[in-house]
């Protein structure tokens, strides 16, 4: 078996990392013959819960989980990382400013990065899941400048499974019939779930999502603002947010980095905007269509962008320019 990888998840005590730890220690991620060490981080009320978790993942008898490490200290949960993935942040409590949110997370990322920066591999690849994601990954690179920007991704795959799943269950196909949606921007409302270059299978034939949905106002309506607001639809349906699908999208999200994606196919990752074709402001944590080869990403670019598609990408960026200088204010008043 492989010498044993590194693997931290944060807010480790809570509901998404308890739908994620069984999936990634029983290979869904790393593959069935990657033996695993996982470090969980949470805060200090939380180990009492930490370690019935531990208690449960002992029980599993997983064969490939090596070694559980349980802390409340940064320097022993990033020492040595091969992946990072940050699921733990400040919630949004009732009454919250998004500017508080923002300030509280900036404090939390910083130190996080600066934590990686200080203990962990220079090759770390890093997965900023805690919300605001895009800027809370933003802050964390900024805060680590002896790891490579590209190390560092947020989370907007959940926002893909779910387009992708729309598009699905409107044709009555299954969801791996239907490829190359994309998430443009932010992972929150202002996000742009866009079909236009995506393909389904039906009855044996690949065509354009466009072509086989026959009902663009739906595509360019009810299908952006359902993705765009399902989280809170599933906060409403079950006073509590999405676990089992964002632990899903986790082990997609981080499965496709370490072994790629498929020819001809890309996925949405939240990844530094530096470079881009698409007139989308450089510095900024933006989603992208994304393909994937020797755990490198890579943007797809030179996809044809109408003004409808131009418009919300554009939204969407401005939102982040926003967020990403307001949580520049905070850390140069520190």
């Amino acid at each position: 078996m492989a010498e044993p990888l590194r693997v931290l998840v944060t807010g480790a005590a809570g509901q998404i990392a308890y739908s994620l730890l069984f999936g990634i220690a029983k290979g869904d991620v790393f593959g069935k013959d990657q033996s695993l060490i996982l470090v969980l981080l949470d805060i200090t009320p939380m180990m009492p819960v930490l370690n019935g978790v531990v208690m449960e993942l002992e029980d599993c008898a997983l064969p490939i989980l090596k070694e559980v490490i349980a802390t409340d200290k940064e320097a022993e949960a990033f020492k040595d990382l091969d992946v990072a993935i940050l699921v733990g942040s400040m919630p949004r409590r009732e009454g919250m400013e998004r500017k508080d949110l923002l300030k509280a997370n900036v404090k939390i990322f910083k130190s996080q990065g600066a934590a990686l920066d200080k203990y962990s591999k220079k090759t770390v690849k890093v997965l900023v899941v805690g919300n605001p994601a895009n800027t809370n990954c933003l802050i964390a690179s900024k805060s680590a400048p002896s790891i490579p920007k590209e190390n560092f991704t947020c989370l907007t795959r959940l926002d893909h499974n779910r387009a992708q799943s729309q598009i699905a269950v409107r044709l009555g196909i299954p969801a791996k019939d239907v490829k190359n949606v994309i998430i443009w921007g932010n992972h929150s409302s202002t996000q742009f779930p866009d079909a236009n270059h995506a393909k389904a299978t039906v009855k044996g034939k690949t065509i354009g999502v466009y072509e086989a949905v026959q009902d663009d106002s739906w595509l360019k309506g009810d299908f952006i603002t359902t993705v765009q607001q399902r989280g809170a639809a599933v906060i409403k349906a079950r006073k509590l947010s999405s676990a089992m699908s964002a632990a899903k999208a986790i082990c997609d999200h981080v499965r496709d980095w370490w072994f790629g994606t498929h020819e001809g196919e890309f996925v949405s990752m939240g990844v530094i905007s530096d470079g881009n074709s698409y007139g989308i402001p450089e510095d900024l944590i933006y989603s992208f269509p994304v393909a994937i080869k020797n755990q490198s990403w890579k943007i797809i670019e030179g996809l044809p962008i109408d003004d409808f598609s131009r418009e919300k990408m554009k939204l969407t960026a401005d939102e982040l320019v926003d967020e990403r200088d307001t949580a520049l204010q905070f850390i140069s008043s520190e």
